[in-house]
């Protein structure tokens, strides 16, 4: 029987890219044609999606990273995840501010902008093509226009009357002639594009490496960071908590901070070695998920079932409460990862499942850290009274409201075997207002962060806040997958159950894409205003009319989504024998693989 799909499975063996914009997708891959590699098509096609859409990512955002480098074996995160600054304390933001919580937008959501050197990073260290050649579609579609997407356009105007009152910087950037753009219309950011430019111009050296760290250089105390230094310095702007407040910020935090590679976390999964982030992004939850799931039989289970969706559901509640009460940043918190990871850990939490939805927040309890369980049940159930103006940013779900921000994927895989799986994000239109002269905005990746004493994610200088990013890389017998998505709290399950399917069921990349999916928000979400609403599960109508009464019967509190309108994974894969395959969701109807 054939199995039909929105779109086909890309194949080929020459390279695939595959993106959350097809304009992005289609120039990734004319670097491949002009003989660049995986990392040269990557950069070029995450800075074409600062451009195509900035709703939901820019070029003061945050960037994680899983790539592969064939000629070396070496699987490897590159961490572009900015810090706070060394001004940004708990006693600052609770004690003189007098914030519960830190706001979803504005200067004091700010951490140090991480996506440009990052980018700039992986191009040095393992791309093969100049700044100038992966840098240009970006510039020209920045210059000369690009057809704006109806979600950007419907952002803008969302905003427009905020902009106008509070945000005039962002204002003359995003409705240039006064009025929000129309949906498909040609859109320009001549700023962004000049800021570029004037990259390219002021860079020199030697060599190719040479000329990528000048590069760096400019953005972290050029003219860059000058500017982003002045605005922060003199503004006092109006956040989602309905007062204005000026950042912390300074020249120092910009040109104290990079990039950095390090190693990956993995564990094994019927066959499977799965790659994830550090404890500063929440990547270990799939892994954590997965451990508890070795324990079922899910491979006799319908992919579409009550029993499969409850499962998958339940075990993703126990590993969310961990992620709530012991995930942070490891160079500032000692993590019980190892524990967490275990196998051992893994078998205590599976019998917490039975054939009843939890409406229990449920962090496990690791010998002298029960402390921070008990904080993170506690902070579940409070009501943090916060305001909810109109700048705020909760990239959870991009389609239940225009006016939250988002974040885009990418993955790419060359000819020699070289991939990347990364989740750009930060930096929307909706964060912050533009940085004068500069045509973008800063991050607010800073609300990640708690108030509170002594957490692994307690707001302290120079530490990463727990990011939702979390890029996705599998191998067995030599065969590779990278995959991701977007969608905040969400990006975890959603690769989850891609990855079950495909495992335990042998759904293809673009068939199991195209699944019907489902997610909790069951725990408490990452971002402002930090609500967690028990035993909710959000799902696909496609699911069927019988499961979805038989997870009510269970006593989830299901809410059915509008149809296709759940995740926006992209995935794709080479076997050992060099044989491409990519896909990309038709959700949203932006994102797109490309390939031959």
């Amino acid at each position: 029987m054939t199995n039909f799909t929105t779109r086909p499975d890309i194949r080929g063996t020459f390279g695939a890219v595959t993106s959350t914009h097809w304009i992005a997708s289609a120039v990734g891959m004319s670097m491949l044609e002009k003989g660049g590699n995986a990392f040269d098509a990557a950069v070029a096609t995450a800075i074409v999606l600062q451009v195509v859409e900035p709703h939901l990512n820019g070029p003061a955002g945050d960037l994680p990273a899983i790539i592969y480098v064939a000629d070396t074996g070496a699987t490897r995160v590159l961490c572009a995840q900015g810090v706070a600054p060394a001004a940004a304390t708990i006693a600052h933001y609770r004690d003189e501010l007098g914030l519960t919580l830190i706001p979803g937008s504005g200067l004091l959501a700010t951490v140090v902008p991480g996506a440009f050197d990052g980018w700039m990073l992986m191009l040095r260290d393992h791309g093969s093509m100049e700044l100038a050649d992966v840098i240009a579609p970006a510039i020209a579609y920045a210059r000369d226009g690009h057809p704006v997407l109806p979600r950007v356009a419907n952002t803008i105007a969302g905003l427009a009357d905020f902009f106008r009152a509070e945000w005039p910087e962002s204002f003359a950037t995003w409705l240039p002639e006064g009025a929000a753009p129309e949906a498909w219309g040609l859109f320009r950011n001549p700023a962004l594009a000049a800021t570029y430019q004037r990259i390219l111009d002021e860079t020199t050296g030697d060599t190719r490496e040479a000329r990528i760290d000048a590069a760096r250089a400019i953005w972290s105390k050029g003219f860059v960071a000058e500017a982003i230094a002045d605005q922060m310095a003199s503004a006092c702007v109006m956040d989602v908590s309905e007062t204005a407040h000026s950042g912390v910020m300074t020249a120092d935090d910009l040109a104290n901070w990079h990039a950095t590679w390090e190693e990956p976390v993995s564990i094994e999964y019927h066959g499977w070695t799965v790659y994830k982030t550090d404890t500063w992004s929440q990547g270990p939850v799939l892994l954590q998920a997965l451990q508890i799931l070795k324990g079922f039989e899910i491979g006799a289970m319908d992919p579409n079932g009550v029993e499969f969706v409850h499962l998958v559901t339940e075990a993703m509640k126990l590993a969310y409460a961990d992620r709530e009460a012991y995930y942070g940043d490891p160079a500032h918190f000692d993590i019980p990862l190892q524990t967490l990871l275990s196998e051992e850990y893994a078998a205590t939490r599976r019998p917490l499942i039975t054939d009843r939805a939890s409406l229990d927040q449920r962090p496990g309890r690791i010998k002298g850290l029960e402390y921070l369980a008990e904080a993170a049940i506690s902070r579940a159930a409070r009501d943090f009274k916060a305001a909810r103006g109109a700048s705020a940013g909760e990239p959870t779900m991009a389609h239940l409201t225009e006016k939250r921000g988002d974040t885009v994927h990418i993955d790419v895989i060359d000819r020699w075997g070289n991939m990347v799986s990364a989740t750009p994000s930060g930096g929307w239109l909706q964060s912050n207002p533009v940085v004068p002269g500069l045509g973008f905005p800063l991050n607010s990746r800073a609300q990640m962060f708690w108030l509170d004493e002594g957490l692994p994610t307690s707001l302290q200088p120079g530490a990463r806040p727990r990011t939702t990013l979390t890029p996705s890389m599998a191998e067995k017998d030599g065969t590779r997958i990278a995959f991701g998505t977007p969608g905040g709290d969400q990006q975890d399950q959603w690769q989850l159950i891609w990855f079950l399917r495909m495992v335990h069921f042998g759904l293809g990349m673009q068939e199991g894409i195209d699944a019907p999916l489902f997610h909790t928000a069951h725990f408490q979400a990452s971002f402002y205003p930090r609500d967690a609403k028990p035993g909710e599960l959000v799902v696909e109508p496609t699911l069927g009319e019988n499961t979805i009464a038989g997870l009510r019967a269970k006593g989830h509190l299901v809410t059915v989504a509008e149809p296709w309108s759940v995740g926006r994974m992209t995935a794709a894969r080479r076997e050992a024998d060099g044989m491409l395959t990519a896909a990309a969701t038709p959700r949203l109807m932006q994102a797109y693989a490309v390939g031959r």
